[in-house]
């Protein structure tokens, strides 16, 4: 049975990715030409290279003025859609799930959806970095229990805007540091029912005490206006503690839940902050570097579009029956795994 309202499906056995896109911004920003506009703003001494050696991170995108957050997903959900051979109108569920938005209020999602021209039921989904997966996680739960048939999840980031790229002090660098390896860029994938592979395991973890850790702490409730809570605050290193503080627990749970160890997983897609941060994981976990698909030296920190980007860089290369490993890691903060097999 079908409506277009309040769908009912005969529920599948299976959900899977059939169609991946991804897009970047033109514009660049390099961790040179950005060191030198924070000397210049705060006249500190900061030597040659000092965010690429922190960091490992080159150079990353950034949207332009008229560039947005649903610009970044359209021009990635209609690569995807292409790419499963659909068309819009095909869609029964649009999720926007990122970090960023447009606006407060409405959901980005009707944005997306207007330019896309589908008529899908459409919401957001927002849990920091780990929002793309949990949407992905949303959207097979809803074609699982027969409320959609295909789904369209796209994420749309664009961090850059909350950082301050001209500080007034070295107090107000030391605070926006971990901004400071942000990039922006859009990806999208679609789920439909499938009859082999398909999304195989999920598992989350979450520890909301550590939610004042780091983040964009305007447009609620708690500091609806001023410009100062636009802007991302958060220590690196705390953050980095905090997440080996939780541990790899979520992953072990995987692992035995699964029976599958590291050489039975094609890639490993992990969320990336920076270089120093992406060494550290393969030290705690024991994950084989050949298995990454490392983005963030030429994009940096693309907050929930990084899987999905990571996905798409190798889509092309995959065989049916390999295996990939999604790793989320999301400010809240939150840890998830999924376990994706190609049909």
């Amino acid at each position: 049975m079908h409506s277009r309202n309040g769908a009912v499906h005969d529920a599948p056995r299976r959900v899977g990715i059939t169609g991946v896109g991804s897009s970047l911004p033109e514009g660049r920003l390099s961790s040179e030409t950005l060191r030198q506009r924070i000397a210049a703003a705060t006249g500190l001494p900061l030597p040659a290279r000092v965010f690429e050696r922190a960091t490992g991170i080159r150079t990353r995108r950034v949207a332009a003025p008229d560039e947005y957050a649903s610009t970044l997903a359209v021009r990635a959900a209609r690569t995807a859609l292409h790419r499963a051979a659909l068309d819009p109108l095909d869609i029964d569920l649009l999720l926007f799930a990122s970090a960023s938005r447009d606006v407060v209020e409405p959901a980005t999602a009707h944005i997306v959806q207007t330019a896309l021209g589908t008529r899908a039921h459409a919401l957001d989904v927002t849990n920091a970095c780990n929002s793309f997966v949990n949407g992905i996680d949303i959207a097979r739960t809803m074609i699982l229990a027969g409320r959609a048939r295909r789904a369209l999840v796209v994420t749309g980031e664009t961090p850059s805007r909350a950082v301050r790229h001209e500080p007034d002090d070295a107090a107000q660098f030391r605070d926006g540091f971990a901004g400071y390896t942000f990039g922006d860029a859009g990806a999208a994938v679609v789920l439909e029912p499938v009859g082999s592979g398909g999304i195989l395991d999920v598992d989350t973890e979450t520890h909301s005490a550590h939610w004042s850790v780091g983040g964009i702490f305007g447009g609620g409730s708690r500091h609806p206006r001023g410009d100062e809570h636009t802007y991302f605050h958060g220590d690196g290193h705390e953050l980095r503690e905090v997440f080996e503080k939780v541990g790899t627990s979520v992953l072990d749970r995987m692992r035995h839940r699964t029976g599958l160890g590291w050489d039975d997983f094609r890639h490993i897609l992990v969320h990336q902050v920076t270089v120093p941060y992406l060494e550290r994981f393969t030290e705690l976990t024991g994950v084989p570097e050949d298995r990454l698909v490392v983005t963030v030296p030429e994009t940096g920190n693309v907050a929930s579009a990084t899987l999905g980007l990571q996905l798409d860089r190798v889509h092309d290369g995959l065989r049916p029956g390999d295996r990939l490993l999604f790793v989320g890691l999301g400010g809240g903060v939150s840890i998830m795994t999924m376990v994706w097999e190609h049909a």
